[in-house]
């Protein structure tokens, strides 16, 4: 069954999608996403993120992203900015991404270089298991984009998440 046909009792059910993105720098450009296509995917994001949480042990943190924000999601979207590659924050909400074996979607934002991901997504880029696609406000290229990443997260086996875990932003 397709994430995007479910129905319960008559009524349609939003996919689920956790976006990550560089808070600072990216606001913008996650607000837009949020207008856009929020009426067709139930958007996640880490708010807590905003200020930090009571502690810089990465285990810690990533373990709350997981269980809080990654948990019941199908997929992590990473909005891709200049700087989004220097953050610890979406660094490990990719990790937890990764953790729970769901799809990872990168999206290049207007202004920004094709291909300048956080290095974590770049090696999963490499193996073939996360998809990358430009900014769009078409819900077609978007849910097509969805897709891929989720299908390719049947490929557990291409996971890459053995990078240590960032300790600070660059």
């Amino acid at each position: 069954m397709s994430i995007f046909g479910s129905s319960f009792s008559g009524l349609a059910i939003k996919p689920r999608v956790f976006v990550s993105y560089h808070h600072d720098n990216d606001q913008y450009w996650y607000n837009e996403f949020n207008r856009v296509f929020s009426g067709t995917y139930d958007v996640v994001t880490d708010r807590s993120l905003d200020r930090a949480i009571d502690s810089d042990d990465p285990e810690y943190v990533e373990r709350r992203i997981r269980e809080n924000h990654i948990t019941g999601t199908s997929c992590t979207i990473v909005l891709s900015g200049v700087e989004t590659y220097k953050r610890k924050y979406v660094d490990w909400e990719i990790y937890a991404t990764l953790f729970k074996e769901h799809g990872l979607l990168g999206i290049v934002l207007p202004g920004s270089t094709d291909g300048l991901f956080p290095y974590r997504f770049d090696d999963n880029y490499a193996t073939s298991y996360a998809h990358w696609i430009h900014w769009t406000t078409d819900p077609g290229v978007l849910r097509a984009g969805i897709e891929e990443a989720r299908n390719r997260s049947c490929y557990t086996s291409r996971i890459n998440n053995s990078r240590q875990k960032m300790r600070r932003n660059g």
